[in-house]
């Protein structure tokens, strides 16, 4: 083992981290409880309120921009991506959810930043209400704990 293990309070501790989110309007009625449930658990974790930066884009395939200029300020030592992709009847679900996940993928790893990825996909919208909540505080988690591994790590 390469050094001693954090404890889950360590690693979940936001207190001094700054978080960006970029929320897609697209079914903003599932967005907007992701947006909440997370915003609730990054306030949980310890994360200050000014230190949130939230901004909406239109939809899931406009997540990946806003996420880059996030990236280019420095500002932030995580990043989350909020969304809702819900099966259609034409191709369009797929290009929609392909694209905005390797989207977010490939900016994680060219600015080496933790991005928690919410980007929901769901074959309908019992589906997508299902998840909203526990996906929306999954979010603020993972963004916090890697923003922290991150840290440790460098």
């Amino acid at each position: 083992m390469f050094g001693a293990d954090k404890g889950t309070a360590d690693k979940l501790d936001g207190k001094k981290l700054h978080i960006g989110i970029v929320q897609a309007r697209f079914n903003e009625g599932i967005t907007n409880t992701l947006a909440a449930a997370c915003r609730a658990e990054l306030l949980a974790l310890g994360v200050q309120e000014k230190h949130i930066k939230h901004v909406l884009v239109p939809g899931a395939l406009e997540v990946p921009v806003a996420l880059q200029a996030m990236a280019e300020s420095d500002e932030f030592d995580a990043l989350i991506a909020l969304g809702c992709i819900i099966r259609g009847e034409t191709y369009h679900f797929e290009l929609v959810a392909n694209e905005s996940g390797a989207g977010v993928t490939r900016l994680a790893l060219d600015y080496q930043i933790p991005i928690a990825n919410a980007i929901i996909t769901t074959e309908n919208l019992e589906q997508a209400i299902a998840r909203q909540t526990e996906k929306g505080t999954d979010a603020a988690r993972v963004a916090v704990e890697m923003a922290n591994l991150l840290d440790e790590l460098s």
